[in-house]
């Protein structure tokens, strides 16, 4: 539907767990942070949309598929892909690789809802559905 986008993040010690590897709910805000990233490079500032629009993009569904373990001073590639687009829904798929190895390490995807300020569901804005496609 879309062209992948890549973004870095490194893994921090405070992100790893009792065994050394990354604590599983920190994958959830790598994604969030790729999805921002993504909107970003796209000129959508999810910023502006909250306080000018008062419109709020919620998960209403998350999942990630863990395949192999991240640990710290790791590099993790996230490779985001909006893959698709629905009346009022959107949602990304997402690939997180280790770059020191290029190991698989999840497979996760997340699907979001456009809200106005009364948290009614609401059809995807067009500037915002132009930028998307």
């Amino acid at each position: 539907m879309s062209k992948e986008f890549t973004v870095e993040v490194r893994v921090i010690y405070a992100d790893t767990d009792q065994m050394g590897v990354v604590y599983y709910a920190n994958y959830f805000k790598w994604l969030e942070i790729a999805r921002t990233e993504y909107f970003r490079s796209l000129g959508v500032d999810y910023r502006s949309i909250e306080k000018e629009k008062h419109i709020a993009l919620p998960v209403i569904e998350a999942y990630c598929r863990y395949k192999w373990p991240a640990r710290y001073d790791d590099i993790i590639v996230i490779k985001t892909e909006l893959t698709e687009i629905k009346n009022s829904s959107i949602r990304f798929d997402y690939k997180l690789i280790n770059k020191c190895d290029d190991k698989l390490l999840a497979l996760a995807n997340t699907t979001h809802v456009f809200i106005d300020k009364n948290r009614k569901p609401i059809k995807v804005p067009k500037e915002i559905l132009e930028a998307l496609k």
